[in-house]
């Protein structure tokens, strides 16, 4: 109980402190009577992981309506185990959302009549008290509304911030929001969106039966599960991502912690570009990541040759033992002057010392 009132505590500080830097900022600001409504109205296409909205392709800022509903239901975690994941939109991660800088978005959040929770939401694309947390304070049965406008472009991180916050997001409550520059992004073949996250239950790994959150394992940042999308499996087999040799492939990367940093990497790649935490900036040639916990970033590679491409968290023993593991499946014909695959196995002979022994 103690534990649990200094969690209460943190997290209420936390909800009222929280407002977000405005780098970049537009020139328009929020009044009291909210921003100026723009001509255009539209209404935003919201995706299950790992697929993602398509681009805004628009040259003004519009109003965008957002209208996302909080769903808490048993899924499985693992082969033979479930767990009680608290959502946005019935997926873990959320609803990825899609907006262009300059838009006013007037932000609809829903609590299924369902919940045993009340639940908010705190997106770090909002310039604003929590987030948009504090405007989001939502009873089951209950919906909520505000707007904001999406000042910066960037990749954002979106989680529950109802207290104890760490318990919302450790049972799944988070996705990301990319505010797209006016410009737009470059064109490439194929977008996915994948999203990290710990998740500590009271059973062992792939323990079966319904699982439920230990706070203990959580606080002491011992996870059971470390996983891409909510699930061991989630990005292989059938849900495997998909490419073409010579296909350009951009991934929306986003880590919801609660505890872990990420250290984002793909197996047999090198990414072309990466924009560093979700910013405007990018690296090039770069072969492994990090994506803090509340973090995100954009990484865009060419797939040269076929192959099975894996996904890790190379902070490695999380991927062979905890769950961090995809793969990015590339059909297409072998190009040899860039990886002939194996050409031979054969004995070598050995020294003339070790043949003695």
């Amino acid at each position: 109980m103690k534990r649990l009132s200094l969690s209460l505590l943190s997290c209420a500080l936390l909800c009222g402190a929280g407002v977000f830097g405005a780098g970049q900022a537009l020139a328009a600001r929020n009044t009291e009577a909210g921003p100026a409504a723009p001509a255009e109205t539209i209404q935003a296409v919201l995706t299950a992981p790992p697929m993602v909205p398509p681009p805004t392709n628009r040259k003004t800022p519009a109003k965008v309506v957002v209208e996302l509903e909080v769903i808490e239901k048993e899924m499985p975690i693992s082969k033979d185990a479930t767990y009680m994941f608290w959502t946005f939109g019935g997926t873990v991660p959320g609803s990825f959302i899609r907006v262009r800088q300059g838009d006013t978005v007037e932000f609809h959040l829903k609590n299924s009549h369902d919940s045993h929770m009340s639940h908010n939401i705190d997106l770090h694309a909002v310039t604003g008290t929590g987030g948009g947390a504090e405007a989001t304070f939502t009873l089951p049965g209950h919906e909520t509304q505000f707007s904001f406008q999406a000042m910066n472009p960037g990749l954002f991180v979106y989680h529950c911030a109802m207290p104890p916050v760490g318990m919302h997001i450790a049972n799944g409550m988070y996705g990301l929001i990319l505010v797209e520059p006016p410009e737009g992004l470059s064109p490439v073949d194929h977008e996915y969106y994948v999203m990290q996250g710990d998740f500590y239950t009271e059973g062992n790994y792939d323990d079966r039966g319904l699982q439920t959150l230990s706070m203990d394992k959580a606080i002491e940042e011992h996870p059971t599960y470390v996983l891409f999308n909510g699930a061991v499996g989630s990005l292989t087999g059938d849900n495997a991502l998909t490419a073409r040799a010579g296909d350009k492939v951009r991934l929306f990367v986003g880590n919801g912690g609660p505890n872990l940093v990420s250290s984002f990497h793909v197996i047999g790649e090198i990414f072309d570009r990466v924009y560093t935490e979700g910013g405007s900036r990018y690296q090039e040639n770069v072969q492994t990541t990090l994506v803090p916990a509340g973090g995100a970033a954009i990484v865009e590679f060419r797939t040269e040759v076929p192959g099975s491409f894996t996904l890790v968290d190379h902070s490695i023993f999380r991927t062979f033992h905890k769950g961090t593991l995809g793969i990015l499946k590339v059909d297409g014909e072998p190009n040899r002057s860039i990886y002939t695959g194996q050409q031979s196995d054969r004995e070598y002979a050995a020294p003339a010392q070790t043949m003695q022994r």
